[in-house]
């Protein structure tokens, strides 16, 4: 079987995502589409409504800075908004929908552009909750906000009081504690998405570490295990997710359901690319890691597993596929974006 027919399969909406969106009331706006998630996000949305047989639209914003993207996701019939949502009249003008998945932030760059940042990661969820109060919403935040935890736990489980290191990782629990606000004063039902890390063929940790192993780049191994899910799966997730937020706010981690070993995945890789790895500092006692039980009780095990991530991801690579050309910075343990 080709990379490409293997890849098309791990991208099939399950029958438990095509149910559950033949339950949902009402269109889905996906605010931020044009990011790494946004198109993959939508056009599993749009397969999942099709197969369940539903009228429901699709309905993707983004500034669209990338040539290209705004044709392909109407082509998959999904419906297109061009708009900088920093801008309030583009806000504004946009449809009302009875679900919204929030995507839209920034992360890379945090460092001198701080004060956009908190704009965008901070001020916009405000003028969103105010503007969707009547829908239902899923805010995408991340890991970030927990502190680091030693590696012999199960990780930081949503009971652990956030502790954000850095200004990106503080924006994004200002993004949260936001959105709880208005979930208050609204009555909006929200379910806070944290995520880390999701996986593709074009980016995540897999991929990083894989590019690294086949080029001989030396490998950090401070942050010295991961917690991974593949991004389909993630998506999965969250569109499921739209039929479980709550007042107050549900918060809800979500990732792989194990803990992985840095070292030990670049030894897989190294064994498909025939690298030795390169390796720079040691393993240190703690690392960012998510406790996903929650989300395993909601949703089940994440179908996709390690072993297919690496094979598919390392053919991708040996086959040379697009690529993003976004590293994760995975191995960052002082917050600086």
């Amino acid at each position: 079987m080709s990379i490409k027919i293997l890849y098309e399969k791990l991208l099939e909406p399950t029958q438990s995502l095509i149910e559950s969106i033949a339950r949902l009331d009402g269109d889905i706006v996906i605010l931020g589409v044009g990011g790494k998630m946004g198109p993959s996000l939508a056009k599993l949305a749009k397969r999942a409504v099709d197969i369940a047989g539903v009228q429901k639209n699709i309905i993707g914003v983004a500034r669209f800075s990338e040539p290209g993207l705004k044709d392909e996701l109407e082509q998959e019939g999904i419906t297109t908004f061009t708009a900088d949502l920093l801008n309030d009249s583009d806000l504004q003008r946009l449809p009302n929908a009875r679900n919204v998945l929030y995507l839209a932030g920034t992360k890379f760059g945090t460092t001198g552009k701080e004060s956009f940042t908190w704009a965008m990661n901070t001020y916009l969820p405000g003028r969103v909750a105010e503007k969707y109060k009547e829908s239902r919403i899923v805010v995408f935040s991340t890991g970030n906000v927990y502190p680091l935890v030693s590696t012999e736990s199960s990780g930081a489980n949503e009971e652990q009081a956030p502790l954000p290191l850095g200004e990106y990782a503080q924006s994004c629990l200002g993004r949260e504690r936001v959105f709880q606000y208005f979930s208050q004063q609204h009555q909006t039902p929200i379910l806070i998405y944290r995520l880390n890390y999701a996986n593709d063929v074009t980016y995540g940790v897999l991929s990083d570490i894989a590019l690294a192993v086949k080029n001989q780049h030396p490998i950090d191994l401070r942050m010295g295990y991961v917690n991974i899910i593949w991004q389909q799966d993630a998506n999965e997730i969250a569109l499921r997710s739209l039929n479980h937020c709550s007042v107050p706010s549900k918060i809800l981690n979500v990732t792989g359901t194990k803990k992985l070993s840095v070292r030990q995945l670049a030894a897989e890789f190294g064994k498909i690319f025939n690298r030795e790895p390169v390796f720079i500092n040691s393993e240190q006692e703690t690392a960012l890691l998510s406790d996903a039980s929650e989300s395993r009780r909601l949703f089940g095990e994440p179908p996709v597993s390690v072993h297919q991530m690496i094979e598919v991801i390392a053919g991708w690579i040996n086959e040379g596929g697009r690529l993003l050309n976004k590293p994760t910075h995975f191995q960052e343990r002082e917050g600086k974006f």
